[in-house]
């Protein structure tokens, strides 16, 4: 039996399967509960390199995802992927993470809105400022 290395090109099934079961906030003996098997049998496909189609299929039920989402796993991509279903905004269960929360795209959003809303204040200081210069010319020009 080779050697288990981070280099190994086979992903480890189980290892994505705690990982998401962890991100997604739910305890191994709840879970196991879910899923109708004993902790211990958990554990062991959660150690496992390799699951069974038809338990993985039982697995993404329950945590409400595809088995492809499961076998594609990357931590960032599940956590946009629970907080979409958290904000209502993932209306299939096989979604496959279409939509993506970008945080640099809100934060370039953000700046421009923050932008625009300087622009106005100027503007409105500029208006003002004339108003009371007008008003100023007119005192002293009456005196």
């Amino acid at each position: 039996m080779p050697p288990k290395t981070a280099t190994n090109s086979q992903p480890h099934i189980g290892r994505k399967i705690q990982r998401i079961r962890t991100i997604k906030g739910i305890q191994q003996k709840n879970f196991a509960k879910l899923l109708g098997i004993h902790s211990s049998t958990l554990s062991n496909i959660e150690n496992s390199e390799n699951v069974d189609e038809q338990r993985l299929q039982q697995i993404a039920d329950a945590l409400e995802m595809s088995v492809e989402t499961i076998k594609n796993f990357n931590e960032e991509a599940v956590i946009n992927y629970i907080q979409h279903i958290n904000e209502g905004a993932v209306g299939n269960q096989g979604n496959d993470m279409t939509n993506h929360f970008n945080p640099v795209e809100k934060l370039v959003e953000v700046f421009e809105d923050n932008k625009k809303l300087y622009e106005r204040l100027l503007d409105s200081e500029h208006k003002r400022n004339e108003q009371l210069e007008s008003q100023l010319m007119k005192t002293v020009a009456t005196k």
